[in-house]
């Protein structure tokens, strides 16, 4: 792994830390992740890091389906109301297969949990992101999901609101909206994912090794761009404009060179 990563994120100017919540409050009692482990059907698998995907869910969909208790805070209405949400990111292999699970882990601790709830609303979720995928780019949490949260509040959104009201639609109208709002991507740089009825579920943004957006590579999926797409109507988020970075900076983290074939 490159010690030195490169992040969208203007270090003059950071961006509010609530990026697409509407509102976001954290409880004064965390919830508390259980264990996130490889399983048969989710092994261990050591792979060179050929590129990266940041993964963002489009919360009002997610939560029209949501009903698990590690849900609660993202979908309840009482202390959190988002828009895109951050899913993680990803390290992608050099291939159709991906490194996971590189490294056994602890429960994170609650202090990066409170630091990264109103970015990635459930406990669980941050766990899981950190077994499965920041273990193959270094060995602290903090690190992992200071870079995540770097990239996700550096990116711009198009107008969710219009966009969820056009009675058409099709996915790759939409990729193009997205890819407009931020400078240097392209609509062929990130892939929308849908569930039933053609709804927005997810938009997974693709990078290369230096975490530049680049085109998706053709087995990494999604909806084709004729497909038509409905967005499911979400809170009103506000950004601050005074606060957009205006300059792509670097970000220069120390993580551990040899993350990526740990020997443990």
């Amino acid at each position: 792994m490159r010690r030195g990563l490169i992040a969208a994120l203007a270090l003059a100017a950071p961006v509010p830390a609530l990026a697409q919540a509407a509102q976001c409050s954290i409880p004064s009692q965390l919830p508390r992740p259980r264990p996130d482990l490889p399983d048969a059907g989710q092994p261990r698998r050591l792979l060179p890091i050929g590129g990266y995907t940041l993964a963002l869910t489009w919360s009002p969909q997610y939560c029209a389906d949501a009903k698990g208790r590690d849900d609660a805070f993202q979908c309840g209405g009482r202390k959190g109301r988002f828009g895109f949400t951050l899913h993680g990111l990803w390290p992608d292999g050099v291939g159709k297969d991906w490194p996971q699970y590189c490294r056994s882990t602890d429960l994170l601790p609650r202090a990066v949990i409170r630091q990264n709830l109103c970015s990635t609303p459930s406990a669980q979720l941050l766990q899981h992101e950190w077994a499965k995928h920041g273990t193959c780019m270094t060995t602290k949490p903090e690190l992992y999901f200071n870079l995540s949260r770097a990239l996700y509040q550096s990116l711009r959104y198009p107008d969710m609101a219009a966009l969820a009201r056009r009675k058409a639609l099709t996915v790759r109208q939409f990729a193009e909206a997205f890819a407009d709002a931020n400078k240097g991507m392209r609509a062929d740089m990130l892939r929308i994912t849908t569930m039933r009825d053609n709804r927005l579920s997810e938009v997974w943004l693709c990078m290369d090794k230096t975490m530049e957006f680049a085109r998706c590579p053709a087995h990494q999926g999604g909806a084709p761009g004729k497909a038509s797409l409905r967005i499911a109507p979400g809170p009103l988020v506000r950004e601050s404009r005074s606060a957009l970075p205006t300059r792509r900076t670097g970000l220069t983290l120390d993580l551990d060179p040899n993350a990526e074939m740990p020997k443990n």
